[in-house]
């Protein structure tokens, strides 16, 4: 997996009613494997088990409108500023995330997305 680059997309997170289930659900039909962060996320492993390329998380809801897309930032308070001065909403943090901090924003037309720093 590549080194993520600032402000392109990162990762995506699945809301989940049942951790244990949705895991074995995606093992089975798709081969996919995960690290487990207790009892309420699971990291998608990438293809060549070196990174994550997304998550399963029992804290947010399910959405039938998809799942959270991530964008990857160098500068997270910088980045929130940015969504901020260019009209979009934080919605949610920035707070601390494994692995590093994150939020979560609403652009103009309503779209739900996630940006995410490393430690």
């Amino acid at each position: 997996m590549p080194d993520p680059q600032h402000h392109t997309l990162s990762y995506i997170e699945f809301g989940v009613t049942d951790l244990a289930a949705t895991r074995a659900f995606y093992e089975s039909a798709f081969g996919w494997s995960f690290n487990d962060y207790g009892p309420a996320y699971s990291g998608i492993k990438s293809p060549d088990g070196a990174g994550e390329v997304g998550g399963l998380n029992h804290s947010a809801p399910p959405s039938s409108s998809g799942p959270l897309v991530l964008l990857f930032s160098d500068d997270l308070d910088g980045t929130v500023e940015a969504v901020k001065n260019a009209g979009g909403a934080v919605v949610a943090g920035p707070y601390e995330f494994p692995g590093g901090r994150r939020f979560e924003f609403t652009d103009p037309s309503g779209n739900r997305l996630g940006v995410f720093a490393a430690a």
